[in-house]
């Protein structure tokens, strides 16, 4: 065979002396946990034995699982499947389930069951685990009990039992367990689920101490730092394992969402570009967990069209779909996403309360309100939340339910200091020290909101405006608190505000702001209580004129108001009023 002079020059050999790529070896593939190439390569093998059949004659069966002859003529020996497709088809099974394809592994087992009749015990057990990773916890239970007791089918059992919360099958199985590798990661496991994450990590550091080859137990020690809060220890410990296995989905995304924590949601999206890169959109991104957690990183983006198909997969995915919800204030639909959820970590119950506090609020329901100060209190004082920041979180917000506002504030100050800038904290840091009567405080912190980046956000908002005025008008400033109103004036919450000053103003004896607020409460509403207010009010402020507490010149506004009454005691009122102004030459016309 000839080569052009440019193939020579390159050095290239002719076709034939080429070396063909050689087929990867299933235990090759197996070692290096390309699990995905496994499947792809028993397939083809199991594609390739049928046709190769098919091809002399034979046709597969699959009711059966035997092959028939279908060529006609004379019938040579009948090909024998069943050794060599049993044994793929059990590696077959085997790489489905550690790539998370439960299903197809499931689906696997059944087909080794009903075409080729394989009837190892140990079967039911392995089946049975395909179930657990499907979240089918009771079909797991029972299939598992076809099994002979062994190791595996116990440590089953006992994830089965914690899964459908039966305490006394989890105690009946813990005993089971010895001190092997197996059943004690299994312990470290159901310890991690239960928010154990202390003991979980004790078992896993010993673990690694007596298996220094066992890397991964970095991860999970990791993972356990992430979830005491230790975010820098769980990055320093995640740096050597990825050293090794760059490429981790796992370990990558347990760094972004350390990265998450300690910076923002740009950060930990960096920490993924591996895994995503390929990736048009959120949807589109092959890892459930990591799809999830794009959602979160990026507040919220594509909500709606990614967490509803994880809620089943993501255990976090019902919960951020919840916050989610709130954050767009529908509340209805997040309190109907947990009314069937039984809360089992801190964060569930937290969130129950919040979203039944925020259902009380929308109802004024009293119900609700008890329900959310009751799950507030059950994280807050329990031994293990009643030190953690959101643990006197929930306390704080159990005591404002019940409206013991000093005692919130106890909570409030011993966590201010994790606050710096948190315009949510320091906005019910402040409406609490109104509530409380430390108005001058409150005042304070609520102007401060102004200045911030959601300053207009909480110009807008109506409970602001209402607390902001109760301080202005608390702290003698009445004059402040008309004028915010007069920005408000025409909106739905004006005619609310409006009654606040009327009545405020008259308690601390602004008159003047009372009389102006009862007035324009007259107009909008002819209500007999309200020109009694204004009356009262005007004979106030008239007092504190003659008393010399007020301007005069005030006796020409109170006059004003006074003539948009039409009533009999006008005209008394006035009359005194005039009386007293020309015999202290003050002129009121």
């Amino acid at each position: 065979m000839m080569l052009t002079n440019k193939a020579k020059q390159q050095g290239a050999k002719p076709i034939a002396q080429r070396k063909v790529a050689e087929t990867p070896k299933l235990d090759a593939l197996i070692a290096k946990r390309d699990y995905v190439g496994a499947i792809t390569l028993l397939e083809f093998e199991l594609q390739s034995q049928r046709d190769a059949h098919s091809a002399s004659g034979w046709q597969h069966n699959p009711t059966t699982g035997e092959y028939e002859w279908v060529a006609g003529g004379a019938q040579p020996p009948r090909p024998d499947a069943s050794t060599e497709e049993v044994r793929r088809l059990l590696w077959l099974a085997y790489a489905a389930f550690h790539c998370g394809d439960f299903k197809k592994a499931l689906d696997t087992y059944a087909k080794l069951e009903e075409e080729h009749g394989y009837a190892d015990p140990e079967l039911h057990t392995h089946a049975a685990c395909c179930l657990l990773g499907l979240g089918w916890y009771r079909d797991a239970d029972e299939r598992a009990a076809r099994s002979p007791p062994s190791a595996l089918q116990n440590r089953l059992l006992f994830h089965v039992a914690h899964r459908l919360n039966d305490e006394a099958k989890l105690m009946e199985h813990h005993q089971q367990l010895q001190d092997t590798t197996e059943d004690q990661l299994s312990l470290a496991s159901i310890h991690y689920l239960r928010n154990h994450f202390q003991e979980a990590t004790d078992i896993y550091k010993r673990l690694l101490l007596e298996n220094r080859e066992y890397a991964a137990l970095n991860v999970y020690v990791a993972l356990c730092y992430y979830k005491l809060d230790y975010y820098d220890v769980s990055l320093e410990i995640l740096a050597s394992y990825l050293q090794q296995h760059a490429d981790s989905a796992v370990a990558l995304n347990l760094k972004a969402c350390n990265q998450f924590r300690l910076y923002d949601g740009k950060a930990a999206e960096a920490e993924l570009a591996p895994l995503v890169a390929s990736a048009p959109s959120i949807e589109k991104i092959e890892f459930d967990l990591v799809r999830h957690n794009m959602v979160v990183f990026r507040n919220g983006e594509r909500a709606l069209q990614v967490l509803p198909a994880l809620i089943e997969v993501v255990a976090e995915a019902r919960l951020n779909l919840v916050i989610y919800h709130m954050h767009q204030n529908e509340v209805e639909e997040a309190y109907n996403l947990l009314k069937d959820l039984e809360p089992t970590s801190p964060q569930e119950y937290i969130l129950k309360g919040v979203v039944n506090l925020a259902m009380g609020q929308a109802l004024d329901s009293r119900e609700h309100l008890k329900v959310a100060q009751q799950y507030f209190q059950l994280v807050g004082a329990s031994a293990s939340e009643c030190d953690t920041i959101p643990g006197r979180q929930c306390m704080a917000s159990c005591f404002f339910v019940l409206r013991q506002f000093d005692d919130v504030l106890i909570y409030l100050r011993s966590i201010e200091a994790y606050f710096p800038n948190d315009e949510a904290f320091l906005y019910n840091f402040s409406i609490t020290r109104a509530a409380a009567g430390q108005t001058k405080d409150a005042e304070a912190g609520l102007l401060q909101l102004q200045q911030g980046a959601n300053g207009d956000q909480f110009r807008a908002d109506y409970v602001y405006n209402m607390w902001l005025a109760r301080c202005f008008v608390l702290n003698g400033k009445s004059r402040a608190a008309w004028e915010l109103y007069l920005k408000l004036e025409g909106s739905q919450e004006s005619f609310a505000m409006l009654q606040l000053l009327a009545n405020d103003c008259y308690k601390v004896g602004a008159f003047l702001y009372s009389a102006k607020a009862f007035d324009t409460l007259e107009r909008l509403d002819p209500n007999p209580e309200y020109w009694d207010g204004k009356r009262g009010a005007c004979v106030g402020a008239f007092q504190q004129i003659v008393a010399g507490r007020e301007r005069k010149e005030t006796l020409r506004d109170v006059l004003s108001i006074l003539k948009n009454t039409r009533n009999p005691q006008v005209e008394y009122l006035m009359r005194l009023m005039k009386k007293w102004a020309r015999e202290n030459g003050v002129t009121v016309t």
